[in-house]
C-alpha cells in the first residue's frame, strides 16, 4: 500500500537519512549517514523496520506534518515535545497516526537532531546504494515544506484511542543528554605523544562546539598544544571520530561526511558509542574528553549493539502478536 506524510513545516533542515554507504571509501567517497547512528537505528526498530531503513533526520526548533493515510511512526534523538492533534505523545515509542492527523515537534533541546521513522519503506532515490545525503556529490536529499514523503507499507490501521498512553513499553535504552557538559570517550591517536603534555591538557579542559560545525566535523574552541619538531605528515586515511590538531588554535572531530585523507596530527579517536553522542552536539555544547582503553571502547560498543539487538527482538515479538508487519524498511 502506498502511504504518505505531507510536510507542513520542514524546520531548519530536514533530510532523508539511513545508516550510510558501505564499500565506497575505496572510491574516495565518505559513507555519510545519520549523525546519531544509535537514535536512527532505534527509531526504525521501534516501528518494526530494519535498522538501516530510510528515515527523516530533523534539525530545527519546529517541524510538523500531516498523515495522508494511517501510519505507525516513532521519533527519537534529541529531547523535544511531540504532539499528535494537540495531545502530547512520547518519544522513543511507536505512535499510531490516523489519516488526517497532524504530528508536531517543538522545543528541541539536549541535542540538535531528531529521527522520525515510519513503518515501511520510504520511497527515495539512492546514491551508491544509500539514501544518505552527499551534497558535494549533488545528492542533497533535503525535504521541504509541502513535500510528501511516500512510503510503501503493509501497515493497516491499529487505532489507539488514547494517543497520550503508549501502546507498550519497549524498554529502549535512551541516551542521557540532559547534562550541560557531555563526556566524550576517546582512544589514543597516532600523534598523541607529538606534543608533551597534550593529553593532560585535553583531558583536563572543557571544549565548546563552534558555529562552523556540520556533518563533516565539529570545530572545538579550547586550549590546544601544537606538536613541536614533528616532520610534515603525508596525507593519510582518517577514521570517523578522529580528533585533529589543525594549524589554527582549535580541535576538529571528524564526522561521517569527512574527507577521507588529511595531513593534520591526530591526537585521539572518539569511540563508536561517543560518535553517536557527537552527532547531537550543536554550537555552544560543552565537551569533556576522556581517554579510555581500547578494551573499554569495544565492550561499550558491544553493549550498545546488544541493546539494539534486544530491542529488535522485543519489537518483532510484540508486533507479531498484534499483526503489525515487522522487519520491513527496504524493498527490492
Amino acid at each position: 500500500m502506498n502511504a504518505g506524510l505531507r510536510i507542513l513545516e520542514a524546520g531548519w533542515l530536514t533530510t532523508l537519512q539511513d545508516l550510510g554507504r558501505s564499500g565506497v571509501e575505496e572510491l574516495g567517497i565518505p559513507i555519510s549517514g545519520a549523525a546519531d547512528q544509535y537514535s536512527a537505528s532505534a527509531a526504525n526498530l521501534l516501528v518494526g523496520n530494519e535498522r538501516a531503513a530510510t528515515c527523516l533526520e530533523i534539525m530545527g526548533t519546529r517541524f510538523s506534518a500531516v498523515a495522508e493515510t494511517d501510519l505507525l511512526i516513532s521519533i527519537t534523538g534529541a529531547t523535544a515535545e511531540i504532539h499528535l492533534d494537540g495531545l502530547a505523545v512520547s518519544m522513543w515509542q511507536p505512535v499510531c497516526i490516523r489519516a488526517g492527523s497532524v504530528v508536531t515537534v517543538t522545543g528541541v533541546r539536549d541535542g540538535i537532531r531528531l529521527y522520525l521513522a515510519i513503518n515501511g519503506a520510504i520511497e527515495t532515490e539512492r546514491f551508491l546504494g544509500s539514501a544518505a545525503p552527499d551534497a558535494r556529490m549533488g545528492f542533497p536529499q533535503r525535504i521541504h515544506t509541502a513535500d510528501i514523503v511516500r512510503v510503501r507499507t503493509r501497515y493497516m490501521d491499529l487505532f489507539h484511542p488514547y494517543s497520550d498512553i503508549p501502546l507498550f513499553d519497549p524498554h529502549v535504552v535512551v541516551p542521557e543528554l540532559g547534562r550541560r557538559t557531555w563526556t566524550i570517550d576517546v582512544t589514543d591517536g597516532p600523534e598523541i605523544d607529538a606534543a608533551p603534555g597534550m593529553k593532560d591538557l585535553i583531558e583536563t579542559s572543557v571544549y565548546t562546539v563552534g558555529p562552523n560545525s556540520d556533518h563533516v566535523g565539529l570545530r572545538l574552541d579550547g586550549p590546544v598544544l601544537h606538536p613541536v619538531g614533528l616532520p610534515e605528515i603525508t596525507s593519510h586515511g582518517i577514521p570517523i571520530g578522529a580528533i585533529e590538531i589543525p594549524h589554527s588554535d582549535e580541535l576538529i572531530i571528524l564526522g561521517r561526511a569527512r574527507s577521507l585523507t588529511a595531513g593534520y596530527p591526530i591526537a585521539a579517536i572518539a569511540t563508536k558509542v561517543s560518535q553517536s553522542r557527537l552527532g547531537q552536539a550543536g554550537p555552544g555544547r560543552r565537551l569533556r574528553i576522556r581517554w579510555v582503553t581500547m578494551d573499554f571502547a569495544v565492550q561499550s560498543y558491544r553493549a550498545q549493539e546488544r541493546d539494539l539487538t534486544e530491542l529488535e527482538a522485543t519489537m518483532a515479538s510484540l508486533f507479531a502478536s498484534i499483526g503489525v508487519p515487522a522487519g520491513v524498511g527496504t524493498f527490492a
